[in-house]
């Protein structure tokens, strides 16, 4: 279920025993997404990373590339190359070939839209496919114990996650606070056939969405929560990574089920490491148990195996996970 070691939570914690918590040190884990037809990372280097999504070749910006490319030739094949602007992600695109407005990737079972965006990406995650895996593994778990699996899908942008989870059989709660990303969440979900799924498609800041569930007694065998490093709700809710994720997760751990149930923390490109977000995550399930695994999520190169980190994460699940 888990890849690398697993580390136990300590036991909660009571006034007769030592007042401080320490936490065991974590063995952190590099889990690299596997190449497929829908993504590869082609090849890397001097501060860029070639990419293919389907058939299209992208040259993005890539800070952590530090070592020399291996392919020219591939190079030489890219569709488009992005510019970023004074050292941010926003930037433009510059077109070398013909390249479609929309295509589709097919992952994990479903059709995801890519598309090229103001912000260097392109809607599309593919080194998140462990996590989506881990994701079905506990969906299962759920099916098995004789229950209607549930997953709260926390910022949850273009969709994928939540139409994995839909397809895997559970009843999914989306939540992001961009009109358009839903929008485009919906367009994948008609692409991938599953017009009839059951999905919630909400408009609305995270944290006030699940301050609310709590309130409302609701309860999610799988929270996903993937939030950006500062962003704002639809009614201009202003999100801080490290003002606001402490309070977001108390919120989180108490819509957990009670058996069954697993969280997954992504981060991007945040002055922090996995072992930050590993103590947070501890802190805020002591009382429950289970084990977490913590590290990056890494896509390797096909030109010389070189990985590079993408994003850090935290997972858990309870014993019964």
């Amino acid at each position: 279920m888990f890849g690398g070691d697993l580390v136990p939570l300590p036991p909660a914690p009571s006034a007769s025993t030592c007042p401080r918590m320490s936490v065991p040190p974590p063995s952190l884990d590099i889990i690299t997404a596997p190449s497929s037809a829908a993504y590869a990372l082609v090849d890397s280097g001097n501060g860029r990373k070639l990419e293919r999504f389907g058939a299209v070749l992208v040259d993005r910006p890539e800070p952590q590339a530090l070592w020399t490319p291996r392919d020219a030739e591939a190079w030489g094949r890219a569709h488009a190359t992005f510019a970023a602007e004074d050292d941010d992600e926003k930037g433009r695109w510059r077109l070398l070939q013909e390249t479609p407005e929309t295509w589709p990737l097919v992952i994990e079972g479903v059709t995801l839209n890519a598309r090229l965006m103001a912000f260097r990406h392109l809607g599309v995650f593919p080194e998140q496919v462990p996590h989506w895996q881990w994701m079905r593994e506990g969906i299962a778990a759920a099916k098995a114990a004789g229950e209607t699996p549930r997953v709260l899908n926390l910022f949850g942008y273009t969709g994928a996650a939540s139409l994995i989870a839909a397809r895997a059989g559970a009843e999914v709660t989306h939540v992001d606070a961009s009109k358009k990303a839903i929008q485009w969440s919906r367009e994948n979900q008609a692409a991938s056939g599953l017009d009839t799924a059951p999905i919630r498609w909400i408009v609305d800041d995270a944290r006030k969405f699940t301050a609310r569930e709590v309130r409302r007694g609701k309860s999610y065998h799988v929270v996903l929560v993937d939030p950006p490093k500062f962003g704002r709700g639809p009614e201009g809710e202003v999100w801080d990574l490290f003002t606001h994720l402490a309070p977001l997760l108390d919120d989180c751990v108490k819509l957990l089920a009670p058996a069954h149930a697993r969280l997954v923390l992504t981060a991007y490109a945040i002055r922090a490491s996995a072992l930050s977000l590993d103590g947070l995550v501890a802190e805020k399930l002591s009382g429950r148990g289970g084990v977490r695994q913590a590290g990056e999520l890494a896509l390797a190169d096909e030109s010389a195996g070189r990985r590079i980190g993408t994003s850090l994460f935290v997972r858990w699940m309870s014993r019964h996970g």
